[in-house]
């Protein structure tokens, strides 16, 4: 066949005990407490977990009063963190906070209306999946949604919060047509069966998850490979916030500009203007007018417009790139302050962001569907 092209993606996500998730929770926690109590709070807040130690650092400016240590314990319990040996103890580790006002020179830009900093941003949508995303990292967020499931509902109770997921999936015309390998690693208790814990895995987590329709015989399946993960957590493992940008996006399908999400206001156009391309992107493609589309965007510190907007729609757009990018224009306004107001980022609502990725979950704004 002429035209016939037949390659493998593969994507990667992570449960919600994994130590830079971990991180990343504990930061949008404390963005969420300011914004709870202040909605104009500026915060860029990060935190690094490391055996029973936990920092946290970064700038806020807000009216708001928070108890940083009380809400960095009451995360680290809330992903299962209560066991020194295996993975941190929330009760006894312990916390050092060094947090600062942001910079009166960067305010001055900000409070204009201007964006937080320079940079390039990134947005992405494709048909290939029901939920807009690239189908690797699709299967992947929903297989890590689950571990998390059957651990906190007794189905799997030996399980732990500590886990990865890697999907791999066969193209033939840049059309998903059969998952070629999906690899789990799960932490688990000591005393576990691994025979048992493969079983369990395959049948009530793998199976209760990916259409049938998309796993044949030559599908492979490994659970655990090293054949043991009893440690994990901040023992095993350093976390620290914004370290798993392409588990947050698109399972490194699509480019990334390399900014950060997690404790960023509003404000912070890494994250709000990510945001906002994605939802442009996906209506775009729900909206006809290209199968596949990725939007570029550059900001300038203190300057209110966007310097640059590139689109590729990959040869699958329906009218010109050149009137889409038109279309855009007129319809969106993308000054930083356009974007909050428009995706409503003022709201405490950036924890809920955390796990499992920031885009392909319909309760987010920038998810919404519109006409365009």
């Amino acid at each position: 066949m002429k035209n016939y092209k037949r390659y493998f993606l593969t994507s990667e996500s992570v449960t919600e005990g994994h130590p830079d998730k971990v991180c990343d929770f504990i930061s949008d926690s404390i963005l969420d407490a300011c914004l709870e109590q202040d909605k104009e709070s500026r915060v860029a807040v990060e935190t690094l977990i490391s055996k029973n130690k936990v920092v946290v650092a970064g700038e806020i400016t807000s009216n708001a009063t928070i108890n940083i240590e009380n809400i960095v314990r009451e995360k680290l319990k809330e992903v299962g963190y209560t066991d020194e040996e295996t993975s941190m103890d929330y009760k006894t580790c312990s916390i050092d906070v060094n947090i600062m006002k942001q910079s009166k020179d960067i305010a001055m830009g900000v409070n204009n209306g201007g964006a937080g900093d320079q940079g390039i941003m990134y947005g992405y949508a494709t048909d290939e999946s029901d939920d807009y995303m690239p189908y690797p990292i699709s299967v992947a967020h929903k297989l890590s949604k689950k571990l998390a499931e059957v651990r906190k509902n007794g189905v799997l109770p030996y399980l732990k919060s500590d886990g990865k997921v890697q999907v791999t999936v066969e193209y033939v015309n840049e059309t998903p047509i059969r998952i070629d390998t999906i690899l789990i690693s799960a932490q688990h208790s000591a005393d576990i069966d691994m025979k048992k814990m493969q079983k369990d895995l395959i049948e009530k987590v793998i199976f209760s998850v990916v259409d049938p329709d998309m796993i044949d015989i030559e599908t492979k399946f490994y659970i655990n490979p090293t054949g043991r993960f009893v440690i994990g957590g901040a023992v095993a493992d350093t976390g620290l916030t914004g370290r798993k940008i392409i588990v947050d996006t698109y399972g490194g399908i699509a480019r990334h500009g390399g900014g950060a999400f997690s404790g960023k206001d509003g404000t912070k156009v890494d994250r709000s203007a990510s945001y906002m391309l994605r939802h442009i992107a996906k209506n775009i493609v729900a909206n006809g007018l290209a199968r596949k589309c990725e939007i570029q965007i550059s900001y300038g510190i203190g300057i209110e417009e966007p310097l640059s907007i590139y689109i590729d729609c990959f040869g699958t757009n329906r009218i010109p790139e050149g009137l889409i990018i038109k279309i855009i224009k007129e319809k969106f306004d993308l000054t930083p302050q356009g974007i909050i107001d428009y995706l409503k980022l003022k709201e405490p609502i950036f924890s809920e962001t955390t796990n499992y990725g920031h885009f392909g979950r319909d309760e987010f704004t920038w998810e919404q569907i519109i006409q365009i």
